[in-house]
């Protein structure tokens, strides 16, 4: 199903900002992507032409970040078989760059499960992206120059993390009848060699060990690890790692490989991230007199009043664009630490994100039909649900934008002669003018 070298790397993502984050670093080092939202319902991987795909990996995108453990272990032995049986040789889990988790998973949980299924004796988890200023050094997890349990991390509001020793992280979720333990690969080894690194996975496996966690403070770094992680049955890692895995088959990277459509129709943002990172950027957007509407999460009661709301960001749009057809349009419902605990004080954390997450998807469909061609959506969660509204099934990978976030396309029901342009950012990530920059470079 790949042109002459067959389907190589299968990789499993836990939510779809981190499935193109990843997908976006292995077009980079030289592969052909297609990612798939969720597993194809007739089971088969056409790329978003409809055509059987010349890929040398496929991205399940997955929304398993913080359902039940296990439903996610569920959800990603289904994609890991499904990818093994469309001929990949290695699973890649993609987890993301903050190894975003609870006590109870599902890092953890998914990994030991896909280990069993792959009947893998001992695996490597890696968050570091170094591009991005994640960084792991004697286990511990850096966000740019603070520890992670520092950052604004710490304040998510699903998954706070406040401890930056993965090992601890990691060996809590693991369960302890499993017998599994945790070691690190630290970077006296990793800074070596990758037979320094192989060595280093050999005495940890004589010490009874399944699963280490992976010092990375540079790229030089992640290409050892990847060289030392040849033929290793599943990887867990960030995007990151992503660049060292092709050449263990002789790719290198091309231009080539994140050639898209040329871009076409209305330009707009939709964006439920209340990062730090894209508050800077709806501020920045605002600043620089854009179009921005503002969604209220506590007006948002009953269906009727989400339906009204709706209707009003479509004709608001028509307006806008009929004054000014070039000039991009913001719906969020990006907000302080502050104005979030209040929300979910008022509703509780699940009934507030799924809210914001349906407005927010229907914001995007509602953009979409008056014209947008040219759509970027911030936050994992909300690219979750503006995916899913907006029937999308399949994406194929073009050019980075920011490290970790492409410009891809995808076949769309609504936009069926041109498709979609679509960037799908991690809330962490982009400076304060990515939305600008990103339009910019989109030919």
């Amino acid at each position: 199903m790949a042109g002459t070298r067959g389907l190589l790397l299968g990789c499993i993502a836990d939510d779809f900002t981190g499935a193109t984050d990843l997908a976006n670093n292995l077009v980079r080092a030289g592969m052909r992507v297609v990612q798939t939202i969720g597993l194809p319902a007739d089971g088969q991987a056409p790329d978003a032409d409809g055509h059987a795909p010349e890929a040398d990996a496929l991205v399940v995108a997955l929304k398993s970040r913080t359902i039940a453990a296990s439903d996610a272990v569920a959800q990603s032995l289904a994609a890991c078989r499904w990818l093994r049986a469309q001929g990949a040789e290695q699973i890649y889990f993609k987890v993301c760059s903050t190894f975003d988790s609870t006590p109870a998973g599902n890092i953890g949980p998914v990994l030991a499960a896909l280990m069993d299924e792959l009947q893998c004796r001992f695996s490597i988890a890696t968050p570091a992206f170094p591009d991005n200023g994640r960084t792991v050094f004697k286990g511990h997890l850096f966000v740019g120059d603070v520890l992670l349990s520092d950052s604004g991390m710490r304040h998510h509001p699903l998954t706070p993390m406040t401890d930056a020793n993965l090992l601890r992280v990691l060996q809590a979720q693991l369960d302890p009848a499993g017998g599994r333990q945790v070691g690190l690969i630290d970077h006296r080894s990793v800074a070596t060699s990758a037979a320094a690194v192989g060595e280093r996975i050999a005495a940890l496996q004589e010490q009874g060990v399944a699963m280490a966690i992976a010092d990375a403070v540079s790229n030089d770094d992640l290409m050892r690890l990847g060289a030392a992680a040849k033929g290793m049955a599943v990887v867990c890692a960030g995007s990151g790692l992503a660049i060292g895995l092709p050449a263990n088959w002789g790719i290198r990277p091309s231009a080539a490989a994140a050639v898209l459509p040329a871009a076409a129709g209305r330009r707009a943002i939709v964006s439920g991230s209340c990062s730090s990172a894209t508050q800077a950027q709806v501020a920045a957007f605002i600043a620089a007199a854009g179009s921005a509407w503002a969604l209220d999460p506590l007006s948002e009661d009953a269906e009727d009043a989400e339906d009204a709301t709706t209707s009003a960001i479509a004709a608001w749009a028509q307006q806008q664009w009929q004054a000014r057809p070039d000039q991009p349009l913001l719906v969020y419902s990006t907000a302080d630490t502050a104005a979030v605990a209040q929300v979910q004080a008022s509703l509780g954390v699940a009934a507030a994100g799924a809210r914001v997450e349906r407005a927010l998807a229907a914001a995007a469909r509602a953009l979409v039909a008056q014209g947008a061609g040219q759509l970027i959506v911030a936050g994992g969660e909300t690219s979750g649900a503006c995916v899913q509204a907006l029937q999308i099934d399949r994406l194929r990978i073009g050019a980075q934008i920011d490290p970790g976030v492409p410009w891809c396309h995808a076949a769309l029901p609504l936009r069926p002669d041109s498709g979609l342009h679509l960037a799908l950012k991690s809330g962490n990530f982009g400076g304060s003018d990515f939305f600008s920059r990103a339009f910019a470079l989109l030919p």
